[in-house]
């Protein structure tokens, strides 16, 4: 929510983290078996919102990190292979910003 009297900020980056899409729908939209999701969270390539309950919820973030994932499926890539892929791609973009960011 914007401050009083602050004008409305760019919230686009946040919403892309905000878990909005159960299990079922996320696997349908990349594509997958629900089964593969909760094999990929508990291989720590992925961790989704969880509601209240302990529902599953994937944000549109997640949903990109999925479609990665079947890329490098179908190029070969084991879940340890893939794992250390999304890593290092990880560090690259903290990295870019770091030197996209402003220097005091």
């Amino acid at each position: 929510m914007t401050p009083p009297g602050d004008a409305p900020r760019d919230d686009r980056p946040t919403e892309r983290r905000r878990g909005v899409f159960a299990i079922s729908v996320a696997a349908d939209m990349v594509r997958m078996e629900v089964q593969n999701l909760r094999v990929y969270e508990r291989r720590g390539l992925l961790t989704p919102d969880r509601t209240d309950g302990g529902t599953r919820l994937y944000s549109q973030a997640d949903i990109e990190v999925l479609h990665r994932i079947r890329e490098l499926l179908a190029e070969g890539l084991n879940i340890a292979g893939i794992a250390k892929v999304l890593e290092l791609e990880e560090r690259v973009r903290r990295l870019e910003a770091r030197l996209r960011a402003p220097r005091s």
